[in-house]
Parts: structure tokens; sequence; C-alpha cells
């Protein structure tokens, strides 16, 4: 069973900077899409970076310009680059793989905190 693994999570103040890493899919072929996603308390899992199998990108208006999503193809890794984080971006961040036939794969999760 195929298990996504995320690390980088933590706490960090308002104005600051985390990096989210992804990986443990290494088995999964045919990707379609590559994905961070967060959770805050009582509210619905949102996405916050897609990335296709061509690299298109894609970001919400809450993220755009501070967010990055990025992959390595070889390594098969996915990574979140978050800059100028605002305590509103915290929330449980989990990494979704979605393979061509429409199957979906998530991680179990990294907080993520930002104190202001």
């Amino acid at each position: 069973q195929v298990q996504l693994v995320e690390s980088g999570g933590g706490l960090v103040q308002a104005g600051g900077s985390l990096r989210l890493s992804c990986g443990g899919f290494a088995s999964i072929f045919s990707i379609k899409s590559m994905a961070w996603y967060r959770q805050a308390p009582g509210k619905q899992r949102e996405p916050v970076a897609t990335i296709a199998s061509d690299g298109f990108t894609i970001y919400p208006e809450s993220v755009k310009g501070r967010f990055t999503i990025s992959r390595d193809n070889a390594k098969k890794t996915v990574d979140l680059q978050m800059n100028s984080l605002k305590p509103e971006d915290t929330a449980v961040y989990y990494c979704n793989v979605v393979n061509n036939w429409g199957r979906n794969y998530w991680g179990q999760g990294t907080q993520v905190t930002v104190s202001s």
C-alpha cells in the first residue's frame, strides 16, 4: 500500500518561510498531477498548489506569489516552498498524488503553524 510521507512542517513567525517535502510514491506510475492541500480547524480541506504532468501549475489567489510547488521526476518527490507566511496559513498540509485513472493517494499530513 502506497503511503505518501510529508516532512518540513513546524512553527514559524509571520513573514517567515517553510519548505514542505513529499515522497514515498516511487511505486506510483502514470501520475496525472501532484498537489498540496491544507485543512485548518473547522474548515474543509482546500488545494493550495497543483502541478500537472506537463508542469502546469495552479495556485489559489490566497497563496499566489507566496507559495511555489516543484517536483523532481527522477526522485519522485514534490515540494512546497512557502514564503511570507501569514497566521491564516496555519493548517495541516497534505500531499496528494493522482494517477491517470483518477486514483488519489494522500499523506498523513504535516502541521504548519504561523504565529503573529
